[in-house]
């Protein structure tokens, strides 16, 4: 496991962190251009450790880019997750972390309005959690998705299934709400997704990354894939 603290803008948002498992490969979210450009040549060779310039250099613009829409649309960390299959093969995943600001200062009262908004839609399987940082919501959902004839390897039209799995949890320090988003189209290994998702969520802390809680869920791990490269 990889400890990973949440940098947010100072002063705006409060601090919070969490602990990221090995195989999630995090996109260069960062303030400046400058830095984006720089974690982004850092991310491609990770992600194709196998590559060289040919890959490398055109791909990191492409994720320089993509860090700051995610960074101007409230993301404060987002990952792809590849995992190898017993099978073969990798199992895909997607994580982002959004700050979204709220006007409920109380974390109880603010987890009670997002459980009964999240209700009242009856795709939504919205339920209360009690984690270690305080009280969250939890919300899975299922989407078929149909995938048109020309992008599929077999030329046919394709319905895939998606899940999902959204986590909001109120900030005990300020009137925010993180939101954990986790998206998979790899519904065959749903459960290891969810010990996966369980497990990070234990380790969520508003306080000083010092202090911050350690994985002790016990959950068997997933092996991350060697790259993509």
């Amino acid at each position: 496991m990889t400890t990973l603290a949440v940098e947010v803008e100072p002063g705006i948002v409060p601090p919070f962190s969490f602990i990221a498992p090995n195989g999630l490969h995090a996109l260069p979210i960062a303030p400046s251009p400058e830095e984006r450009a720089a974690r982004s040549r850092e991310f491609v060779r990770d992600l194709y450790s196998r590559g060289d310039e040919a890959i490398w250099d055109p791909a990191a613009p492409f994720y320089a880019a993509l860090a700051e829409y995610m960074a101007e649309n409230g993301c404060a960390y987002s990952a792809m997750g590849l995992f190898s299959r017993d099978e073969g093969g990798v199992a895909q995943c997607a994580l982002t972390v959004a700050t979204l600001k709220t006007d409920q200062s109380d974390p109880d009262i603010a987890a009670q309005g997002i459980l009964a908004a999240l209700s009242g839609n009856p795709n939504n399987d919205a339920r209360w959690l009690d984690l270690p940082c305080g009280p969250a919501v939890s919300c899975v959902r299922f989407n078929e998705v149909t995938v048109q004839p020309e992008v599929t390897s077999s030329g046919e039209q394709v319905e895939l299934l998606t899940g999902q799995i959204q986590v909001h949890i109120p900030f005990p320090t300020g009137p925010y709400t993180a939101v954990f988003t986790l998206d998979t189209a790899a519904t065959d290994y749903w459960a290891e997704f969810c010990n996966m998702m369980a497990a990070i969520l234990q380790t969520v802390s508003f306080t000083d990354t010092a202090e911050a809680p350690s994985d002790d869920s016990g959950a068997e791990p997933l092996t991350p894939a060697a790259d993509m490269g």
